[in-house]
């Protein structure tokens, strides 16, 4: 099936365009995270907002008969002696109460006991301390050694990721190819965990796996792009560089538009219609769809362009490497 027939539009003369559009949404994410690393919750310094299950700590998530007032909630949690509590209104029109639900998070304890100790604690407070009757919807433990294990190995198994796509274009195509993709995913990583700092929305372990997701589509949809311009680079050896790209691209483009655009669907319909288990994953995956089909048509196929010319300045340039005429 192909949506669009003729196609004839100039991708890397847009480049410009392309590379300012990466660059306020890349920096605006790197400050937000400045911001949050410089102003640490709990004591703990992290560029984006960590879920419990890498700071530590107790989450309990309450739901109160009538609308809560926060700052009554934080002056009954410090009436009961408990410290540097975190307390956030949930808006969410899936619950049975709509903004009638409270988060409030312990920071990260010395032991496991202290933990499970904590979220009595906020019970009992909440009972002698403010008037207005409440359930207990969720309750969420993870000991300080868990989390910071639980936070090395999300980094790791990220990095790994990346590395092994980049090895892996390293033979199947050519070294600049993996880089340029690498590139790309680091590009449409960055982008996504800035929107969390910027929204203020907590990093989980299954935002972390929507994350290795989006590296493996990311990676997936510019392989694609790639693979259409070797075997047009076969075909056209004396046209530039910058037209096979382009031809490249907008033969892709149907092919990009059908599976990008049902895929976001799907993850726009999690987003909307999941609840709150679901938010941060498919949060994650609504950014990333949209900045992974981005970044294959605006940031991997113009860096190989890019690197031609530049090793043409230098008098060293060679061809990008065609694909194989197949055997019959």
């Amino acid at each position: 099936m192909e949506l669009f027939h003729g196609v004839n539009v100039d991708w890397l003369g847009k480049k410009w365009y392309f590379l300012a559009f990466s660059m306020i949404f890349s920096i605006a994410g790197i400050v937000s995270m400045s911001m949050h690393w410089t102003h640490p919750v709990g004591g703990m310094h992290s560029p984006v907002p960590l879920g419990v299950d890498f700071r530590g700590g107790t989450d309990v998530r309450v739901q109160f008969a009538q609308t809560p007032n926060i700052e009554a909630i934080r002056q009954a949690i410090a009436a009961a002696g408990i410290k540097d509590a975190t307390i956030q209104s949930i808006q969410e029109e899936v619950s049975a109460a709509p903004g009638n639900d409270v988060l409030i998070s312990l920071p990260e304890q010395t032991n496991e006991n202290a933990l499970d100790a904590g979220r009595q604690q906020i019970v009992n407070a909440l009972q002698a301390h403010y008037n207005n009757p409440f359930t207990v919807q969720n309750v969420q433990i993870v000991g300080p050694t868990v989390g910071r294990q639980l936070e090395t190995k999300a980094g790791l198994a990220t990095l790994y990721s990346m590395a092994g796509m980049l090895v892996y274009l390293w033979f199947r195509f050519q070294l600049i190819y993996g880089v340029a993709a690498v590139v790309a995913c680091f590009h449409d990583t960055l982008i996504t965990v800035g929107f969390f700092a910027l929204t203020n929305q907590e990093i989980s372990l299954t935002v972390i796996a929507a994350i290795l997701t989006l590296v493996g589509y990311s990676m997936n949809d510019t392989i694609v792009v790639f693979d259409r311009i070797r075997e047009n680079l076969r075909m056209s050896r004396r046209e530039a560089l910058p037209d096979v790209v382009n031809r490249s691209i907008n033969q892709t483009l149907s092919r990009t538009v059908l599976t990008s655009g049902l895929t976001f669907l799907t993850v726009l319909s999690l987003y909307i219609f999941g609840g709150p288990v679901l938010k941060g994953f498919s949060f994650a995956l609504v950014v990333g769809i949209l900045i992974g089909t981005y970044s294959s048509i605006a940031v991997a196929a113009p860096m190989l362009v890019a690197w031609q010319e530049w090793r043409g300045k230098r008098g060293t340039s060679t061809a990008l490497p065609a694909a194989k005429r197949a055997r019959v």
